[in-house]
């Protein structure tokens, strides 16, 4: 093994360790270990599936630290995981069917989308609030049918490719319930993390993958995992925000340029 080949091996699980933490606490952690990937020679595709196995340690590492405000909620993440498992499996599907670039246009303006909404949910949530108020209605606990639709095509784009997923469920969440944003964050840490189990067991079957390059996305991304939901927890809602902004911003300007 020369010093090249260990570099790059290097680079691969520093690229996993950073793509956990960003995972747990904001999303597009997929932005930082893809580019590595290529950088090794893989080819997209392969690339892509071994990212997707490769993360799966850092989405249950990210998802178990964010337990403590999981709890009260199992029923409507039960309904948003069987979304998210049907999304997951679809995105699979198309990932190996259509051209690598297929969503390559749409997801710059789909994540700018997102990104818009997660700054103004404030705004967006107290209006919502105030209405429900004058027509004595009350907000659905889980969002009612068109979350659950969002966040399971949602889901398919996350099956497909998954960078920037977890900035459009919070989006998604955060317009249709009344809810903290460290709890939206906490359910889009399981969401992820069924959605890329379900579309790994699938590449299992039938796609190829680099064996090593799984292994040590999936021992960086655990630990980047833990590290990522330890420090977000302890986040204000308003700095939480901020960075899923500029972690946004970056990741739209990156899927542009490339």
């Amino acid at each position: 093994m020369n010093a090249a080949h260990i570099g790059e091996l290097l680079a691969v699980l520093g690229a996993g360790i950073a793509a956990g933490a960003v995972n747990a606490v904001v999303g597009s952690g997929t932005l930082i270990t893809y580019p590595v990937l290529l950088a090794t020679g893989l080819p997209p595709v392969t690339a892509t599936v071994s990212n997707a196995l490769g993360l799966i340690p850092g989405s249950i590492s990210g998802a178990i630290g964010y337990r403590a405000e999981l709890r009260g909620r199992r029923r409507r993440l039960l309904k948003w995981g069987a979304g998210a498992l049907l999304g997951g499996l679809t995105g699979a599907t198309l990932l190996l069917a259509l051209p690598a670039s297929a969503f390559e246009r749409i997801v710059p303006a789909l994540v700018g989308l997102a990104l818009v909404l997660v700054v103004l949910q404030p705004l967006i949530t107290a209006k919502l609030r105030g209405r429900r108020a004058r027509k004595g209605r009350s907000v659905r606990p889980d969002g009612g049918p068109l979350l659950l639709a969002g966040l399971t095509l949602a889901s398919v784009y996350g099956g497909y490719f998954s960078a920037a997923q977890g900035i459009i469920y919070v989006a998604l969440m955060g317009m249709l319930l009344d809810d903290d944003l460290q709890r939206l964050t906490a359910a889009k840490n399981v969401l992820v993390a069924v959605v890329n189990s379900v579309a790994a067991l699938f590449f299992l079957v039938f796609a190829d993958f680099d064996w090593a390059a799984v292994a040590l996305l999936a021992i960086g991304s655990a630990v980047g995992g833990h590290l990522g939901a330890t420090t977000g927890r302890r986040l204000r809602p308003s700095v939480l925000r901020a960075l899923i902004v500029v972690v946004g911003t970056v990741a739209i300007a990156q899927l542009v340029l490339r």
